[in-house]
């Protein structure tokens, strides 16, 4: 499928009254707005997500828009929302402020990662600004402790599998905080004690938590080529690059095909 048919398919499905579309031609990329907010959407990933999924692939990019805009146009009180504040990871090169101006309150992570911080509305998550967060006269530092607090109390389940001796854990909960589970501390270090090889993660998308017991070259190899699919499958693209996980920290690596980096 094209870019301009999967964009004419979007921009039926997605037509409604007060909202608008753009087309960015060079960087295939479909634009939504409604009430001065905006999704923006990669078509190149949609589409590789039609290829693998078919039409639930598209309900579901459908799903994300209406919800995102949604979420995006109401205006929650954080003050009597404290109770579902969470952390989000997402890619360093994420905006850093609303189209208006207002700048979210953002954390540093890693070179490759930052931390956002949202409101848990169901069905879509509402990004908190700085101006929400001295509006409701929080500090950044209380907000953060809570919503942390909050993620580790989800739970964790993941799926397994087993390529060349190198086992694979994939957490897809689907409940928006995949990814983000990566800030779960206490999980990290629970699977670090279970792993034996080299410990591996990875957030190519921010539904999708990846970690890898890693004993040879073909592990590392593995683990590139599966980053790398999910990132060019993902509606929320984050990061190709894996981390090595040891004594609490993460360290980003460049993987080359069939050959790990020697130090």
């Amino acid at each position: 499928m094209t870019s301009l048919v999967m964009k004419a398919k979007l921009e039926e499905q997605l037509e409604k009254a007060n909202r608008s579309f753009s087309f960015d031609h060079e960087k295939d990329r479909l634009t939504v707005r409604e009430g001065g907010k905006l999704v923006t959407l990669s078509l190149p990933q949609v589409i590789a997500r039609f290829e693998e999924d078919g039409e639930e692939a598209i309900q579901k990019v459908i799903y994300y828009v209406n919800e995102g805009l949604r979420a995006s146009l109401s205006k929650p009180d954080l003050k009597a929302s404290l109770e579902a504040v969470y952390p989000v990871i997402r890619s360093s090169s994420f905006p850093k402020e609303t189209k208006t101006g207002e700048k979210f309150l953002v954390r540093e992570h890693t070179a490759e990662t930052s931390i956002y911080f949202v409101i848990d509305q169901e069905k879509a998550y509402h990004f908190i600004t700085e101006k929400m967060l001295q509006d409701a006269g929080i500090s950044a530092a209380a907000l953060a402790e809570k919503a942390l607090a909050h993620l580790a109390s989800l739970p964790v389940s993941y799926h397994q599998d087993r390529v060349s001796e190198n086992d694979f854990y994939f957490v897809r909960l689907n409940d928006g905080y995949d990814a983000s589970r990566l800030l779960n501390e206490s999980f990290l270090a629970e699977m670090r004690a279970k792993l034996t090889g080299e410990m591996v993660v990875a957030v190519p998308h921010a539904d999708v938590l990846i970690l890898a017991d890693i004993q040879n070259e073909t592990g590392f190899d593995v683990m590139a080529h599966m980053t790398m699919q999910f990132f060019a499958e993902g509606v929320v693209p984050i990061t190709t690059l894996p981390f090595v996980y040891n004594d609490g920290k993460l360290e980003p690596i460049f993987i080359m095909a069939k050959n790990r980096p020697k130090e």
